[in-house]
């Protein structure tokens, strides 16, 4: 986890734009047309479409954003939901900080895949990568087919924050990048006081809950 924390400071880029604490790199995953490109251009440009395009392969952009007197420069990326691009899109797995696993409240499918998705992340990502749940598309009340309590209730089972979201009509999607950079932080700080013998009762009660959890519970999956 060291080395982890390290490589997400500035200090550990090369070149390039030196101006930020922190750079997490995020990727957006789930089945095709459940709407992740339109999250990511809803969110970074303000933007949306309803033509679908589907991506190919893998694509990126990147948002600065303040986590109190901290710049986090975040890299997302968006990958493809067709299974032939899958082993393009896994091999950007490594590096990632956190996970945003998404479905399509309409597409019974989409949901069905959300377990195999958990089980890429922990084949392919770093154990401590931090994932959230999303349901997008809750605009459309009217063809829903997934419940927002079977989306909470899986959720829970898999240890996963969970937000509904609708990138059309912008419903909690500056939300969800906001609890993934929190949750990544809060990993962040808890790594670093388990490292510092002098933290005291904090890092003692930081550790107290995490070897509660079982390992395979260790990528919030």
């Amino acid at each position: 986890s060291d080395m982890a924390v390290q490589s997400a400071t500035a200090g550990g880029q090369p070149s390039g734009d030196q101006n930020f604490d922190y750079m997490f790199k995020l990727l957006i995953i789930g089945n095709s047309s459940v709407g992740k490109t339109s999250f990511l251009f809803r969110y970074c440009d303000d933007s949306f479409t309803s033509a679908f395009v589907s991506t190919v392969g893998i694509d990126f952009k990147v948002k600065t954003v303040f986590k109190g007197d901290k710049r986090v420069k975040l890299q997302i990326w968006d990958t493809a939901g067709q299974e032939r691009y899958r082993t393009i899109t896994t091999a950007y797995y490594r590096g990632a900080m956190g996970f945003i696993l998404m479905y399509d409240i309409t597409n019974e499918e989409s949901f069905n895949s959300v377990q195999d998705w958990c089980t890429q992340i922990k084949t392919y990502s770093w154990e401590n990568a931090q994932v959230v749940l999303v349901g997008n598309k809750c605009d459309m009340d009217a063809e829903r087919v997934v419940s927002c309590d079977r989306g909470r209730q899986l959720a829970d089972q898999l240890s996963l924050e969970f937000f509904e979201t609708s990138a059309k009509e912008n419903i909690n999607v500056k939300a969800v990048f906001e609890k993934l950079v929190e949750i990544i932080c809060n990993k962040m700080a808890e790594s670093l006081d388990k490292q510092d013998p002098n933290q005291g009762v904090k890092g003692t009660k930081l550790d107290a809950n995490t070897t509660q959890k079982p390992p395979s519970q260790q990528c919030n999956c």
